[in-house]
């Protein structure tokens, strides 16, 4: 299956950028930096979202800092990847795909097992 940026994304982004993660999550180098940054961005997620609430500043910068620095190195593993990643649509689709995978599609890859399988260099056996 062939997929490009101008798919409908059938069911939706979730299930779209659930149906084509295993493809290009396979590189251990890929995949071990998605296990150690995709907490790193949550955690930046979290701390962006409650620094208005807490007297300091900083708390916005550097919530927003670790989760600019986790996509640039996430950006540079998926290099590694046999498939890359499709081609965003524009700048909201940057953002919707990025916060999907970070927050639902990687944590789920990893408690489905498919983590697992890919590190263990076995196919995908969902489909």
């Amino acid at each position: 299956m062939t997929v490009s940026a101008t798919d409908d994304r059938p069911g939706g982004l979730l299930a779209w950028q659930w149906s084509i993660y295993p493809r290009g999550h396979r590189n251990r180098t890929n995949l071990l930096t998605h296990a150690l940054s995709a907490p790193v961005f949550i955690l930046g997620t979290l701390a962006l979202v409650n620094s208005p609430f807490v007297p300091s500043v900083w708390l916005g910068v550097g919530g927003l800092a670790a989760m600019v620095l986790v996509m640039f190195i996430q950006g540079r593993t998926h290099r590694r990847e046999q498939l890359g990643p499709v081609p965003f649509r524009g700048p909201l689709d940057v953002l919707q795909r990025l916060f999907v995978e970070q927050w639902i599609t990687f944590p789920r890859y990893v408690l489905s097992g498919g983590f697992a399988r890919a590190w263990r260099g076995e196919p995908d056996t969902r489909n």
